[in-house]
């Protein structure tokens, strides 16, 4: 079977739409449909209802379900295992969303290189809607994520609780008047929290990448909410400061993968991530 159709299908499944889909894949909405149209052919039965809303799976397409991610990943392992380097025994390939690479991934790969010579790695960075994407079609074996999205077939293990702490340039404290105030989009979560013990807040500059927040409160001034890890050093340094009497939220960082992955592989490069992860909670 081509694993073209066993991807498409999960795509469908996963944004429960035919048109969402086609925009996932970067392919026409007509291409899709043949796809879909062509796999049914082959199994003999059809596999969505489609309607108004997107397209809902038949008891044909929920069996379907169980084994898809299995086609996809398998391929995708075999490519993998077909690239093994002389003097390697597989290939893993890692990665993060790019505010959790330094850090966190820098080290893990650090570790991985001293204590599993034995193994080729791959190390990527990417957004963490296409980081899930590459985990379920199993390009990507392992990634650290926050809050990633459930998916058929894979498994997520809790890393770290994270906190969230509102730091500031001013050695004098906080402004109250939250003039130089930067809001960081940490996701729905911390929106619904941060909204309900700063409701009268307006902020006048927000971003969505705490890294380059983070930055500029640096270069500019200001203040702002960022994960403790990253602030840790500035706030040693002297140049951020902790505000006192202020809520803190959590922030927890998770690892992905595929629950059909090699354990001979994924299980010492887990405990290795594991490790790294509690060394940096107590920095």
């Amino acid at each position: 079977m081509d694993i073209e159709l066993a991807r498409t299908f999960i795509e469908i499944v996963s944004t429960g739409s035919f048109i969402r889909a086609s925009e996932r894949l970067n392919v026409a909405q007509t291409t899709v449909s043949a796809r879909i149209r062509n796999l049914e052919q082959q199994l003999g039965r059809a596999l969505f209802v489609r309607h108004k809303g997107g397209a809902s799976l038949t008891p044909a397409g929920e069996q379907f379900l169980r084994h898809a991610p299995m086609f996809v990943q398998l391929w995708q392992r075999t490519l993998h295992q077909v690239a093994v380097p002389p003097g390697r025994r597989a290939v893993l390939t890692v990665g993060s969303e790019v505010s959790l690479a330094q850090p966190l991934l820098l080290d893990w790969v650090r570790w991985m290189r001293c204590s599993l010579q034995d193994i080729a790695l791959r190390v990527h960075v990417d957004v963490p809607q296409d980081l899930i994407n590459q985990v379920a079609s199993g390009t990507v074996d392992v990634a650290i994520m926050y809050a990633p999205q459930h998916r058929p077939g894979l498994k997520i293990d809790l890393l770290i609780e994270e906190k969230l702490v509102l730091v500031t340039t001013n050695p004098d404290g906080y402004q109250p008047d939250g003039s130089d105030y930067v809001y960081m989009d940490w996701g729905p979560d911390f929106t619904l929290h941060h909204g309900m013990n700063f409701p009268e807040a307006a902020p006048d500059l927000s971003f969505d990448l705490g890294p380059l927040a983070l930055n500029y409160v640096l270069a500019a001034g200001g203040s702002g909410y960022f994960r403790m890890s990253s602030a840790q050093p500035h706030l040693a340094a002297g140049r951020l400061h902790l505000v006192p009497d202020m809520p803190q939220f959590s922030y927890p960082v998770y690892a992905v993968r595929s629950a059909n992955a090699d354990e001979s592989v994924v299980g010492p490069a887990l405990a290795g991530l594991h490790s790294v992860a509690r060394d940096e909670t107590k920095l």
